[in-house]
């Protein structure tokens, strides 16, 4: 009899071992475990986009550290030239002043200009004292094909002239006219040669260019910079129908990318707050940067670290799309969109921490702290305990 009991007891306690397995793998997760991972690298069916897993080492460290921000500096070769700085365009609106000799053309009276008298000039000899006059034309405007009319000449071509220009092209068709004229243009409104700065800024709107040849930071400058932090600010500069983008504080860090303007460039700011999202065994999901810089000791530190009783501090994984640059030295061929990597880090390695200090993170990077292999035990036996303590209890009080 008590033979058949022990074998009955040994049938039973087989069985629930077996249930308790099968409760473990049936429990939810919050994420795979590390083998999971590893595993779904090699299997073309979990990975889709081609991701590689790369250990977490000096080399990796040293690859990331070296790489080159984003160059904006490419758009100065993008597309036509639109003329020199201080060149006329549609819309400008002329002031044009002609000195004349003795009775020249608009010595008259009949502009709606200003006449001013200069006073006896000597003509050259034999010519005696004549008098210089000046006449102030009313303000022209170039329309959009570029032409402006004058009188006594009719139309004239004046887009990608500058004011020099100008005023030498209308002394040579005034010569046979008017006796010595001198002709002095201005750019009154210069709406040609501006650039529209727009998105998170203090004073959006149109900025004009100059002989300075102002760049990208001279422009966010004169419209009172940007109303958030440069290290969560963006710039976009679209030249030529080409955008080219740079975050505001590589683009302070680095002058050669500080590139002059061009008349109708847009520039605009936007504010994009940093944050890299965190899952798996871990009390918080997503974290802002606020600091310029964050290196990955200081985001693990900012979640609490890998949790006691759930992670595997073995098994640490940082996801993000690399840069071509960054693929190619890593040995990896580049994905279009960027090339996916995810970084296993080991913190059961104390050379890791070093390490971490080093390596800088990026915005919309994603951390994953594995679960370990014995969570699911406990969580099970846990699950076992609520079930049968208030059985006990009873059982307890009934006694």
């Amino acid at each position: 009899m008590d033979y058949m009991t022990d074998c009955y007891a040994s049938v039973a306690r087989i069985l629930a071992i077996s249930i308790m397995l099968a409760g473990c793998s049936a429990l939810p997760s919050s994420g795979p475990v590390s083998s999971q991972i590893l595993q779904a690298e090699k299997d073309p069916k979990l990975n889709q986009i081609g991701f590689t897993i790369i250990p977490f080492t000096p080399k990796t460290v040293d690859v990331l550290q070296s790489e080159k921000p984003p160059l904006l500096s490419t758009l100065q070769k993008e597309g036509p030239g639109q003329g020199e700085h201080g060149a006329i365009g549609p819309g400008d609106l002329l002031s044009i002043s002609v000195f004349e000799i003795g009775s020249g053309l608009f010595s008259g009276g009949g502009m709606s200009g200003g006449r001013t008298t200069a006073g006896p000039i000597s003509a050259g000899s034999g010519a005696g004292n004549t008098t210089a006059s000046l006449e102030a034309l009313p303000p022209i405007e170039v329309d959009d094909q570029g032409s402006i009319p004058f009188p006594y000449i009719g139309r004239i071509h004046v887009a990608g002239e500058t004011p020099p220009q100008l005023a030498k092209m209308i002394e040579n068709q005034l010569a046979s006219k008017s006796q010595s004229p001198q002709v002095i243009v201005r750019v009154m409104t210069d709406l040609h040669n501006s650039v529209i700065v727009s998105g998170d800024i203090h004073r959006p709107g149109r900025q004009m260019l100059t002989l300075a040849h102002e760049g990208l930071l001279d422009i966010i400058a004169m419209g009172g910079g940007a109303t958030h932090s440069s290290e969560d600010s963006m710039v976009l500069l679209t030249r030529h129908g080409v955008t080219g983008r740079i975050p505001l504080r590589t683009l302070e860090n680095n002058p050669d990318q500080n590139i002059p303007l061009m008349p109708g460039d847009n520039v605009q700011v936007i504010y994009l707050p940093r944050t890299y999202t965190v899952f798996g065994a871990t009390q918080v999901t997503q974290t802002p940067f606020n600091t310029p810089i964050l290196t990955l000791d200081e985001a693990i530190a900012r979640i609490g670290g890998p949790t006691d009783e759930r992670a595997d501090a073995n098994a640490v994984f940082l996801f993000r799309y690399e840069s071509d640059e960054v693929a190619q030295r890593l040995g990896l061929v580049p994905k279009p969109g960027g090339t996916p990597i995810i970084y296993n880090i080991d913190f059961m390695n104390p050379t890791n921490y070093f390490l971490a200090q080093k390596f800088v993170m990026k915005d919309k990077d994603l951390i994953y702290v594995s679960n370990a292999k014995v969570n699911k035990l406990y969580k099970f036996l846990g699950l076992i305990g609520a079930v049968t303590s208030p059985a006990i209890t009873a059982a307890y009080v009934a006694k």
